[in-house]
């Protein structure tokens, strides 16, 4: 018998590494049929894949990612559509940060320093 803490184990999935996946690889590798993946992108505006000259949708690795969280949220821990936006709203799991964080002085002072010596390599020309 397998208990449950081996069968989280054993839900790993390896992505491989690709620049883009088409939507028949996506859910190959995420086990989402196409359709529902084409609903969740209604449905999030986070997950919004590119799309090429001629229409098809282009995901990249961390479109799979975000994926894969919908649908632990979605059929593991037995969260709602709304109960996912509200998740992915949380600081802890933003997509993209929305602070810009104001630069530390050690790296004022490299790019300072990176000025310095170009300046001097100008003047040497």
């Amino acid at each position: 018998m397998i208990r449950p803490e081996e069968k989280k184990k054993e839900k790993t999935t390896t992505i491989p590494e690709k620049l883009f996946y088409k939507i028949g690889e996506v859910s190959r590798i995420t086990g989402v049929e196409s359709y529902v993946l084409r609903y969740w992108e209604s449905e999030f505006p986070f997950l919004r894949p590119r799309k090429s000259r001629s229409g098809q949708r282009l995901y990249i690795k961390k479109d799979i990612e975000t994926i894969l969280e919908i649908k632990r949220l979605l059929y593991d821990e037995r969260y709602t559509i709304e109960g996912v936006k509200k998740k992915f709203s949380e600081p802890s799991l933003k997509l993209v940060k929305t602070e810009v964080s104001e630069p530390s002085v050690d790296l004022k002072q490299k790019i300072q320093h990176i000025k310095d010596r170009l300046r001097e390599i100008i003047n040497q020309l």
